[in-house]
């Protein structure tokens, strides 16, 4: 019978930062267009909460009945591990999947934008085919590409739509640098797994390029995600204070280049997650100044 700690351990709550950093960077571009709302940013952070949520126990699932997280070196999967029986941990995604909707159909009435459920809809789709269904494109070094799209661009252009009811320059950029922070915080998590992933058959982006030049891209990932911010001080000159957050892009890049591995690799996972959640909460603030 699997504790309620097992559970909370399967939603994976070092991911979280990543769901709610573009909601207080959207939102951040929102105040400066002088339109933020408390209600909506609230409810747009419910939407990406339930959403990353979903997608850790979709993956759980589809990863642990391919045997893909068999062996693994980071924290254990329900799946995989015998914990919990496959069809539950399925039900859970679908339980947060729903979440994630009911809140999406909340934030569209309130906000008037009843298009964006299609957005959601495509989000919902894209979380589970990530490493469900008989050709997952997470299967295919696909899974960076995507993070950006949904993480970054649709998570924080979504926030701030649903707010200023327009998008400006500084949320474009705001979306990019999330974007590639979250691209960093994948790229990490399977740099950690290639040696599992290349033996059953998930070829990553990290796999596929190979490691060297998998280090080099989080690396780069890192360094975008917070030039990208740093360009709004155009617009926002306060935006120039982000700039002390190249600090930990020196350091944790310096680990993953100089070859950590194993636990290492998870500590750098888990600073990257806390650098992104940094950098979305300094939009935050500094653009509603």
């Amino acid at each position: 019978m699997p504790s309620l700690r097992d559970w909370l351990d399967g939603a994976r709550p070092r991911t979280l930062p990543a769901a709610v950093a573009p909601v207080l960077a959207g939102t951040g571009a929102a105040a400066l267009a002088q339109s933020a709302s408390v209600l909506r940013a609230l409810l747009a952070a419910g939407v990406a909460l339930a959403l990353q949520v979903a997608v850790n126990f979709a993956n759980d699932y589809s990863d642990g009945i391919r045997g893909t997280d068999d062996v693994r070196v980071g924290p254990v999967r329900l799946t995989a591990s015998g914990q919990v029986a496959p069809a539950a941990v399925k039900r859970a995604a679908m339980l947060a999947f729903a979440v994630a909707a009911a809140l999406g159909v909340v934030l569209c009435a309130v906000a008037g934008t009843w298009w964006l459920l299609v957005v959601g809809a495509a989000c919902i789709v894209a979380a589970w085919y990530y490493t469900g269904g008989r050709r997952p494109y997470g299967y295919a070094g696909l899974g960076e590409l995507s993070v950006f799209v949904f993480f970054g661009l649709v998570a924080t252009l979504g926030t701030t739509y649903t707010q200023a009811g327009h998008l400006t320059a500084p949320a474009a950029l705001a979306a990019g640098g999330i974007g590639f922070l979250a691209c960093a915080l994948l790229m990490v998590n399977n740099i950690r797994d290639m040696p599992t992933d290349t033996e059953a058959g998930k070829r990553t982006l990290a796999v596929r390029v190979g490691e060297v030049w998998a280090r080099r891209s989080y690396a780069a990932f890192l360094a975008l995600g917070v030039l990208c911010p740093l360009l709004i001080a155009f617009w926002a000159p306060l935006a120039l204070l982000l700039g002390i957050a190249l600090i930990p892009v020196v350091v944790l890049s310096g680990r993953v280049l100089g070859g950590a591995t194993g636990h290492d690799l998870i500590v750098v996972l888990r600073d990257t997650g806390f650098l992104e959640l940094i950098v979305g909460l300094g939009l935050l603030v500094i653009l509603a100044v």
